[in-house]
């Protein structure tokens, strides 16, 4: 007698059909994982060729039915083997726990993905793809986890429904005898309707199943308090960012940092809504030389705290020599990424530095150091003081180095050319200063600026530099300007750190990638201190397209996720609790006096009202007419505003160059539609150009289109002055001509 699922043929189907869902199931939880961790940049590329190329032959198998099976005598053996692997990677190869262990999880994920025979296989991959977005979540910070956190989770929600349902239906066929009837195979209509059916309920229920995990996730997370922890974030890898802003740092360095265009911190400035700054964010000085190397041996010194994470810096920092003249002092806040290093960056002349950090400290080359092991630098707000240059004073001082700054004038072997040239470049500057500037001048514009490294380092890279290639970044400019200060007997050296950086009006902040990074010059004058150059030539500014605007977009919301979801910590809750408190009483209390506003003047236009019915006729006519001009004018009254504002701002484009051309430009295209050219949406300033068959028409329209963006990209003044009269010239042009229209438009 045959009895339970294996007697019924619907059954027999159903039980292939969870059989099949659930191996491709468990092979996207692995991809998935996988992905998430593939996506972090942390895998190095061996790794993510070899577990990539071992996956997508699995997906080949289970798309194409044929199983290829690694006997379990094969995978003991593998493992075993693999145990000297994972010390020799430890030790020689990775050297590091977080990379080893990795390697150690894909290996066993790949060996396990082609040797599954067992459940407690199945239950081994489900355990190692959680191990690969466990390590993903170490390894990145970036909003692009939680994206691949989700796939994740909707896969995973999928593949455990589908593990139960497999071991219920093994657990009723172990009851039952295996009888298949021969009429209803697996691939036979009445065996593939019920898998079909499972297909859809499943892509139905595990959606609303992963967006009600997530959904209560994220409200224990905001609602729970949260303390500040390291845990596993010891063993997360040192960027090579690190290794750039160190006390040793190597001809070329910089260049290779440059390459990249990753980000690496986020800065506000206070009450800048523009992004009017362009400031130099200081990291280390650098004062040994060895032709090849720059390299500083400066003690640090503890900086006291005033309390609540409050270190005052202004007397601490190179005490050497009086300040520049005060210049404007600026409140800023960076939040940086994980970078492996323990420097903060600031603009020049620190005045204070806040933060979570127990112990800070200072050297003599103004550098400013994170002691705190348990609080890596992520965030902090700080003052600066931004100097003025007295290029008259400065003039005036000693040409002579004082006492105790031999470190700063010592040069290594030199070629003898270099000496040479600085003199021949100075021989008319009658003090230091004009000196540097002489220097500064000469190197920033007779040679050119590249990122292109050099594939060997040549025996003498300033030489190779300065009478050979005769272009570099600005290490090798910044490294000849200092060395020939020093040629010259005047005290100099170099400092890494990064230069401006992208103003993304969507958040205010600042946005600072390692293709910022910058090194310049520093020359000590006796009774000033130490006075910037910068000698390197500026770069080519990038072209900005639709897809820059959408990486702000991209960047604004990755700076919500560091802000509110990484670094969200008591004090956030604190003020989320306080603003929505506040926020909730506030939306009460106007409620309530917009609705007895409301009902008083109800009850007094009801007596006015009753009043005016019992006047005469005329008179509530011309309340009527009167009202109905008020309405009119109140409802259009912000357009009427509006446009005496669009006037006053054409009338006057000095008052805001880019605004004002934006509107001559609207005028313009409209003028051009009553003229027989209508411009499309698609079309962009030049396409409406090209598109204008009339020659004297299209040079105008084309002057003005000039015009227009230098105004409006280029806060050119006097384009955007010139406009009214280019709009006037186009004016003057005849309409176009009603059987040409008409054939241009048959020939579009």
């Amino acid at each position: 007698m045959v009895t339970g699922a294996s007697a019924n043929p619907v059954g027999i189907g159903m039980a292939r059909a969870i059989e099949r869902y659930f191996n491709v199931a468990l092979y996207l939880l692995v991809l998935t994982g996988f992905g998430a961790l593939a996506s972090t940049g942390g895998l190095d590329l061996p790794a993510v060729v070899l577990v990539g190329l071992a996956l997508a032959l699995r997906g080949f198998q289970l798309l194409t039915r044929r199983e290829f099976v690694i006997p379990e005598r094969w995978t003991t053996v593998l493992t075993l083997i693999y145990v000297f692997v994972y010390l020799a990677d430890y030790f020689f190869l990775s050297r590091g726990f977080l990379a080893a262990s990795v390697h150690l999880v894909l290996f066993t994920m790949v060996i396990r993905l082609f040797s599954l025979q067992r459940p407690r296989d199945h239950y081994m991959l489900a355990v190692l793809s959680f191990l690969m977005v466990l390590a993903a979540a170490v390894l990145t910070v970036g909003s692009v986890f939680l994206l691949s956190f989700a796939g994740f989770l909707l896969v995973a929600v999928i593949t455990f429904v589908l593990m139960e349902m497999r071991h219920s239906v093994a657990t009723e066929q172990t009851h039952a005898q295996d009888v298949r009837p021969a009429a209803f195979g697996p691939d036979s209509p009445q065996a593939a309707s019920p898998g079909r059916r499972m297909a859809y309920a499943l892509l139905a229920i595990a959606p609303a199943l992963m967006l009600m995990i997530l959904a209560g996730s994220f409200l224990i997370f905001f609602v729970l308090p949260r303390i500040s922890s390291r845990y596993l974030s010891a063993y997360t890898p040192t960027s090579d960012l690190s290794t750039g802003f160190s006390d040793r740092v190597q001809l070329g360095r910089i260049g290779q940092i440059q390459q990249s265009s990753a980000v690496v911190m986020h800065i506000e400035i206070q009450n800048d809504v523009q992004g009017g700054y362009d400031l130099k964010w200081r990291g280390i000085a650098l004062s040994a030389f060895d032709g090849r190397v720059w390299s500083n041996a400066y003690e640090q010194t503890q900086v006291q705290s005033e309390g609540y994470g409050r270190y005052r810096l202004a007397p601490l920092l190179d005490p050497r020599g009086a300040p520049a003249a005060a210049g404007r002092t600026i409140h800023y806040r960076v939040m940086m990424e994980p970078l492996g290093t323990n420097v903060f960056f600031l603009a020049e002349r620190p005045l204070n530095l806040t933060g979570n950090f127990r112990q800070v400290s200072v050297d003599a080359g103004g550098a400013v150091y994170d002691l705190d092991l348990e609080h890596p630098i992520n965030r902090y707000d700080a003052e600066s003081q931004l100097a003025v240059t007295d290029s008259d004073e400065l003039r005036l001082a000693a040409n002579t180095a004082p006492g105790g700054m031999e470190q700063y004038l010592k040069l290594p072997p030199l070629d003898v050319r270099i000496p040479k040239l600085a003199e021949e470049i100075t021989a008319l500057a009658p003090s230091n200063y004009d000196k540097a500037v002489a220097l500064e001048q000469y190197l920033s514009t007779h040679f050119g600026y590249t990122l292109e490294l050099p594939r060997t380092m040549p025996p003498d890279p300033l030489a190779n530099f300065l009478f050979e290639r005769k272009k570099g970044h600005c290490e090798y400019f910044a490294s000849s300007m200092a060395v020939m200060l020093r040629s010259l007997a005047i005290p100099s050296r170099i400092v890494t750190g990064f230069r401006g950086g992208e103003f993304n009006d969507l958040t205010g902040q600042y946005v600072v990638r390692a293709s910022d990074a910058h090194s310049w010059v520093e020359a000590y004058f006796p009774g000033t201190g130490w006075i910037s150059f910068d000698p390197t030539p500026a770069g080519s500014l990038p072209t900005r397209t639709g897809w820059s605007r959408m990486q702000l977009y991209v960047d604004a919301a990755a700076s919500f996720w560091r802000e509110w979801i990484i670094n969200y910590d008591v004090s956030h809750q604190r003020t989320l609790g306080k603003d929505a408190a506040y926020g909730s009483r506030r939306f009460f209390d106007q409620a309530r006096q917009w609705i007895g506003r409301q009902h008083r003047a109800l009850l007094r236009s009801a007596r006015r009202a009753g009043g005016h019915f019992a006047t005469f006729p005329v008179r509530w006519l011309g309340g009527l007419i009167a009202f109905a001009a008020l309405l009119i004018t109140l409802l259009n009254l912000r357009r009427l505003i509006n446009g005496l504002h669009d006037r006053k701002l054409r009338a006057h484009p000095e008052r805001a160059p880019r605004e004002s051309a934006a509107l001559w430009y609207d005028r313009m295209v409209g003028r051009m539609a009553r003229l027989g050219w209508r411009k499309t949406p698609s079309q962009t300033p030049l396409d409406f150009v090209a598109a204008i068959q009339e020659d004297a028409l299209q040079q105008k329209v084309a002057n003005f289109t000039r015009a227009y963006e230098s105004a409006r990209f280029g806060k050119s003044l006097d384009d955007a002055q010139s406009l009214p009269q280019l709009f006037n010239d186009i004016t003057s042009a005849p309409a176009k001509d009603s059987r040409k229209t008409s054939d241009h438009a048959a020939l579009r």
